[in-house]
Parts: structure tokens; sequence; C-alpha cells
């Protein structure tokens, strides 16, 4: 009853967004920047900031003194007060004082904590009975299923915040108050047919967001507009949205106003992209990871490396049985995130992966792991009818527990079946649910809707949530 309720409530705000024009709807968009600024850059944020940048300078003996103090409060803090680790802690017959002398070489011998325990208790018992102020719920952006909720309090918002902002704006050159472009998952344009602009402006944080639901050849000088009449400074986001709108600028001819760098994430960012940004952009591609999480935080330097943040999580990139891999190899990232201590995230698998560098040694000397290659999906793009491309269907499912998994298959312009993985069967309502949000995506279309126990995986084993049948017109 709470999920349906909650789909109304959705529904219901969406509708009173959509009915506003355009500037209501910056007006809107700019009263909720102002206090989601205030959210972020307030409280502990500059004391917490100051400490991200003295921390750079760490040698590798201060890090292991540093990762070794945090692990030990947040073990010892997480048995006292989080009912599930201390059930599943004893379990494995761990004591408390264990936690008081708790090794970092000893981080193997506890157990993992899966994606689906945070999704099934991480709004329960995997909560600390001793929070901070200001707990806010925010989901995660995974490519299918019913996303896992991270509690961030007021201070871990802030701690976040100021990783974000010492590790990677300004190792791109960047700060804060520069006006920038995004674009991301946020529906700031309710139909999928509409008109331009097709952005909208957030004044509190001289930001302009940028539909990824929209782009398209036919819509590409609203989208150039946008970065004109607001003189943005840098380009982030999801890297494929990036590309699709830097590769239509190049084939349209349009000359874009230079900016100062293209800050990507989400999805894996590949030479080409990189070399696209450079030719239309005239700028460096940073590329990061991070996640609604926050348990881990890589990020790229002006010399091209990519660095994990040691003072944000402590990770392991682990091979098939759980075992350290070798520099140079490639393996699953297991994450414990030194951040977030009201809803502790300890040996996480968060089903990515990365590559390790053959070369420890960064050229800034900064003594932090450095990552080859930050791993991860690459799912096909869906085509509308317009000739717009997109990515990443997440949003489709957001707010229905009853859905595990999902892949959305296309198989012409207008026809989409959608196989969904289930932990009991959908109401109407939820199907109807699925259908408008597809629709509102990619306009007059048809939808068939299948319930499965099991998702099939792909010939290489691996499970896709995008297949499209629809190749690439220029």
């Amino acid at each position: 009853m709470d999920g349906i309720f909650e789909l109304r409530m959705a529904g219901f705000r969406e509708k009173l967004y959509a009915q506003l024009p355009v500037f209501a709807q910056n007006w809107a968009i700019s009263v909720y920047g102002y206090h989601w600024k205030q959210r972020r850059f307030g409280g502990v944020f500059e004391q917490e900031l100051y400490g991200f940048r003295e921390r750079e300078a760490y040698t590798a003996d201060q890090w292991r003194d540093y990762q070794t103090v945090q692990l030990r409060r947040l073990l010892l803090h997480a048995y006292d007060t989080v009912p599930f680790y201390r059930e599943k802690y004893s379990a494995q017959g761990f004591h408390r004082g264990d936690f008081e002398r708790f090794e970092l070489e000893q981080l193997p011998l506890l157990p993992f904590l899966e994606k689906e325990e945070l999704r099934r208790f991480g709004t329960t018992t995997l909560l600390s009975s001793k929070r901070e102020k200001g707990g806010q719920f925010f989901s995660s952006s995974g490519s299918t299923g019913t996303p896992t909720q991270i509690l961030y309090s007021h201070a871990f918002h802030q701690r976040w915040s100021a990783a974000f902002e010492s590790r990677i704006r300004e190792w791109a050159g960047l700060h804060r108050g520069l006006p920038r472009g995004m674009i991301g998952g946020r529906r700031i344009i309710a139909d999928g047919i509409a008109s331009p602009p097709f952005y909208r402006y957030n004044a509190a944080e001289k930001q302009v967001y940028f539909s990824a639901y929209h782009i398209s050849k036919q819509n590409i000088s609203s989208y150039f507009n946008g970065i004109k009449k607001y003189n943005l400074s840098y380009l982030t986001g999801y890297a494929m949205s990036n590309f699709f709108l830097a590769r239509f600028f190049e084939e349209s001819g349009i000359s874009v106003p230079n900016v100062q760098a293209v800050v990507t994430s989400s999805e894996v960012l590949t030479d080409e992209m990189r070399a696209i940004f450079q030719r239309v952009y005239g700028c460096k591609t940073y590329d990061s990871y991070s996640g609604v999480e926050a348990c881990a935080l890589i990020s790229e330097t002006k010399s091209g490396h990519l660095l994990s943040s040691p003072d944000v999580g402590i990770i392991e990139v682990v091979g098939e049985e759980g075992r350290y891999i070798s520099d140079g190899d490639s393996g699953e990232l297991v994450c414990t995130g030194l951040l977030n201590v009201d809803q502790p995230l300890i040996r996480y698998r968060i089903k990515d992966r990365v590559r390790l560098s053959e070369n420890q040694n960064e050229p800034g000397g900064r003594n932090m792991p450095v990552i080859s290659q930050i791993e991860g999906r690459v799912e096909d793009v869906i085509i509308g009818q317009d000739g717009r491309e997109m990515v990443r269907f997440h949003g489709v499912f957001l707010g229905l527990p009853n859905v595990r998994k999902a892949q959305v298959v296309q198989y012409d312009y207008t026809h989409f079946e959608i196989l969904i993985e289930i932990t009991q069967p959908l109401s109407t309502e939820e199907r109807q649910e699925i259908y408008r949000r597809m629709v509102s995506q990619l306009g007059d279309i048809t939808v068939d809707i299948k319930e499965l126990t099991t998702l099939p995986l792909g010939l290489n084993g691996k499970f896709q949530a995008v297949i499209s049948h629809v190749r690439r017109c220029k």
C-alpha cells in the first residue's frame, strides 16, 4: 500500500511541475537548488574540505595509520549500534575486543555486505541507533531493478561534498562556483515529445540542467543556446549522453564555445569520447567513479591518472574467489565507506569492476591507489523515432519494490518489450506506471511487459539491461 501511495504522490508532483510554464519551472528548480546547495556546502563542509586537501600529501605509512584508525572506529560503532552487523559478526565468532585491535589485513576475514542485503535491511537493521542530524534517504541509480536507499545526514552529505570538490572539481582545475552544464537522470521535461528549450536553469548554483531524453540532431540548437546563453565553464554528467550531444554538434557543423573541462561519470569513458570532447569543446576530459553509496571515489588527475581516495573508502579489488588480485589485473570492487556512520557499508559488493595499474607510482606524488581503468557494462543505445539517442532506463523502475531486475528491449522505433524479474506479481497500477514512464520518454510507442522469475543472461554469461535492434543512421 505504501508503494502505491508513493507512486501516486510522485505522479501528482510530476503533473503539477509539468503544468508550470518554463519560467516557473526554472524558479521551482532554483528554489530547490538553493536548499540543496545549503545542505551540501554548509555545516562542516569547509572544515572537511581543508582535511581532504591536507591528506593529499600523506605518505603511504600515514595513509595506513589513518585507515586503520578510521576502520577500527567504524567497526566498533557498527558492532555497538547497528543490529545487522552485531548479529552477523557475532555469528562469525567476532567479539567487540577484536575490533579494538583490528588491522587492515584482517578485512578479508569479515563477510561481504551483499547488494540484496542493503536493499532488504538498508532502512531498518542496517541503520545505527545513534545517528547524525538531518537524515534523508536517496536512491541509487543502478541500471535496473529496485534501487538501494542510502541515508545521508547533513554532516555526511557535507563530508561527501568536500571529497567531491577537492578530488574531482579541483583536480580538474574547477570549483563549485563556476557555471556548469549537467546531463543526468532527472526528468526536467515531462514529455517525450516536447518543445524547446530542452534545459532548465538552477540560478542558485549557476547550473543548466540539460534533458538526457531529447538529445537529437533536430533539437541540437536548443542545447547550443543553453551552453552559450549561460557561458558555461564545464560540462558534467553521464558520459554517454554528453558524448551523444558532442557528436550531434560535430555532425551538424555547429561551433560550440570552448569550455574548461568535461567531467564524466556513471558509464565507461572511451578514447573515442575523449577525442570528440577535445574536438568539439577544446578541452580535456576527466573521468570519475563514485555513486550514491559514497563508499568509494576514483577521480582523474591532470596527468591523466585515476586515483582512489583512501579517506573516502577502503577499496579491495578481488578475483573470482574473493582473493586480492595483483597490480595490472582486473577485479571486483569491494568497498568499506569511511564517511557514512549512520548506515555503514562494510565490505560492500557494489557490483562494479576496475583494473589496477601495474605502476602504482603517480607522477604527482600522491600515495593513493592507481587505477588503470574503470570497467562497466556497455549497454545498447535506444534510438527514438526522431533520431534522439539515450541510455540508462533505471528511472522507469524507481519506486517499484517488486522489481528485482529489468531488461528493456527495442525491436524497432515504436515497439519495445520489458522483461521484469519480480519478487511478486506487479499490480495493474505498477504496470501502468511502467508504461506511462516509457511513453513519457519516447512518445507514441507500444510496450509489452513480461514478468519472469529469472531474467536470461547473454551469450557471454552477463546480464544486459538495454538491448536495441535499431542501428544509428546519420
